[in-house]
């Protein structure tokens, strides 16, 4: 189970157009530590009868509908560990980046005074 986690985790910095083609074997995609780690069957097959929470038990989608009550329990968790084992010292730098999405996302943010790389090569 750690070494699923571990690639799932990875996956989230590489980033590749299909889940499949983690462990294509085509030069220009090729990744061997995917295929050295687990077979693709093997995590497919994981990624599927993984659940975390009851689908009957599905909340209505009402104003304050939660997207990730799947995955609640997890992260309740999680945020309960992380305040045990983390504390912040008094010298404490959060950065944020914004970076260029052209996906699907359900919110969006607009800000006036953003210059993107693009509009900067078009200047140029």
């Amino acid at each position: 189970m750690m070494t699923f986690i571990a690639l799932a985790l990875q996956m989230g910095h590489i980033f590749k157009d299909t889940l499949h083609d983690n462990w294509s074997r085509l030069r220009q995609l090729h990744t061997p530590f995917y295929g050295e780690t687990m077979t693709r069957d093997r995590f497919l097959h994981i990624l599927r009868f993984l659940h975390f929470a009851d689908n009957s038990q599905r909340p209505d989608q009402g104003e304050e509908y939660d997207r990730l009550w799947k995955l609640r329990t997890v992260f309740d968790t999680l945020d309960d560990n992380y305040a045990k084992l983390y504390n912040p010292s008094e010298n404490l730098t959060v950065d944020e980046v914004i970076v260029k999405y052209s996906r699907r996302v359900i919110f969006r943010q607009y800000i006036p005074k953003k210059t993107f790389w693009h509009q900067n090569l078009q200047t140029v």
